[in-house]
């Protein structure tokens, strides 16, 4: 099966980009808009739309195969590429990748995916938000070629062998909304809550982490005492963006004294802490997060996981702290490894070296984007996937719980 055209569309995320250089150095909110200029390249606003470009394969039965390049809410900060302009984007697609896909044969998708992976223009690769959505789209077409599921291509292109498809627990976040949205998760029996965005020491964690601890004693309560039926046990995952490093000084000892609190105060629910700590470069934050790992391990009266975050970008960086056990789970951040196959090697990598592999992303993508990578966490049997995108919980708890129905229903009936 080979594609016939391929097109592109300009179009929408589900949330927005924020320049984040503005946001560390003091510019504050205005109702959700932000004051003040930007200070990143190619930034318009501090907050501006998010934007998608979505690339449709054209095949030769006339079917079409899709996939979203999108990038993550704080594009152009931490070592990303510029942000992504999808007009930009969109004229550079068509003069030249569109040349390069017509006459491409989508029986098969690794050898596809990773040729366009590692395709350079002029001497330089491919953005990774086009990276993303041009592989996306080429796994779709392979899909669609065979007549199966994206998890069933993946299954057995990269010699997967367990033939049982399950669910994989949804992850969903609050956003500012870390109260409202919570009730909202407990309704719909979300297996992995709330994120909560801890990213602010004096409003969100307090100087002594306070702040928190009452945030995730109410959380316990609430599930507690709201939840339908008491089995109804879900993990509670709150990203603190490297926060109580700050506040405790970078003492180990300090910071897993407070680890150990939250743990106790989370009981009996398990409780996971992604990014404790940030020390502003790669090694020495993960072997800030190794060393906490480790403290963690050597009492087992202590119930907490620590997530690797920040400095863990690249399936590279997913190598390097799974390799030093820093932390007991990695985040793959998917738009920021560019090409999906990168993101099903980080995820088998994770699971062959016992790490917790979270297939991750941003709640700046799309429907299209989150259904693929939803379907490279089933075939991957990741620990847990991102409801993506927006922050309003409801529509991605949606998205990727739909998508992940549908396809293993799908799958069940290939099988009977």
């Amino acid at each position: 099966m080979k594609i016939i055209d391929a097109l592109c569309s300009v179009g929408m995320t589900g949330f927005y980009f924020d320049d984040q250089a503005a946001i560390k150095t003091g510019a504050l909110m205005d109702g959700f808009m932000y004051q003040g200029d930007p200070v990143t390249d190619k930034f318009s606003a501090i907050r501006q739309p998010g934007e998608s470009l979505s690339i449709m394969l054209i095949l030769e039965d006339d079917q079409v195969a899709y996939g979203d390049a999108a990038a993550v809410q704080y594009s152009g900060a931490g070592g990303r590429d510029a942000l992504f302009l999808a007009a930009e984007s969109a004229e550079f697609f068509m003069e030249h990748i569109r040349p390069r896909l017509i006459g491409c044969d989508v029986s098969t998708f690794r050898h596809n995916a990773e040729t366009f992976d590692r395709l350079k223009i002029a001497g330089e690769r491919l953005h990774t938000a086009l990276r993303y959505g041009i592989t996306g789209a080429l796994l779709d077409a392979t899909a669609k070629a065979q007549k199966r599921t994206m998890s069933e291509i993946v299954r057995s292109e990269y010699n997967l062998t367990n033939q049982t498809y399950t669910p994989i627990p949804v992850f969903a976040q609050t956003g500012d909304e870390r109260y409202t949205n919570v009730d909202k998760m407990i309704i719909k029996e979300v297996e992995v809550m709330p994120h909560a965005l801890i990213n602010n020491i004096e409003t969100k964690l307090g100087k002594e982490g306070e702040i928190l601890k009452e945030y995730i004693k109410w959380l316990r309560n609430r599930i507690v005492q709201k939840r339908m039926r008491e089995d109804y046990c879900p993990v509670l995952h709150i990203d603190v963006y490297g926060l109580i490093g700050i506040i405790f000084n970078y003492d180990y000892k300090k910071m897993f004294d407070y680890l150990k609190t939250l743990s106790e105060i989370a009981k009996p629910f398990l409780l996971r802490i992604e990014g404790p700590v940030d020390e502003g470069e790669r090694e020495k934050t993960m072997i800030a997060l190794k060393t906490l790992r480790e403290m963690i391990d050597a009492d087992d009266r202590v119930h907490v996981e620590i997530v690797a975050d920040e400095w863990c970008n690249t399936f590279d960086d997913v190598k390097y702290f799974t390799d030093h056990k820093a932390g007991h789970m990695v985040q793959v951040k998917t738009p920021d490894l560019g090409g999906v196959n990168n993101i099903i090697e980080a995820l088998r990598y994770c699971l062959k070296h016992n790490m917790g592999a979270y297939s991750g992303g941003t709640c700046n993508e799309t429907n299209i984007s989150a259904e693929v990578t939803t379907s490279i966490a089933i075939a991957c049997e990741a620990a847990q996937v991102l409801a993506k995108p927006g922050m309003g919980a409801d529509e991605g708890i949606m998205i990727v719980r739909n998508h992940m129905a549908r396809e293993l229903a799908r799958i069940k009936r290939h099988q009977s």
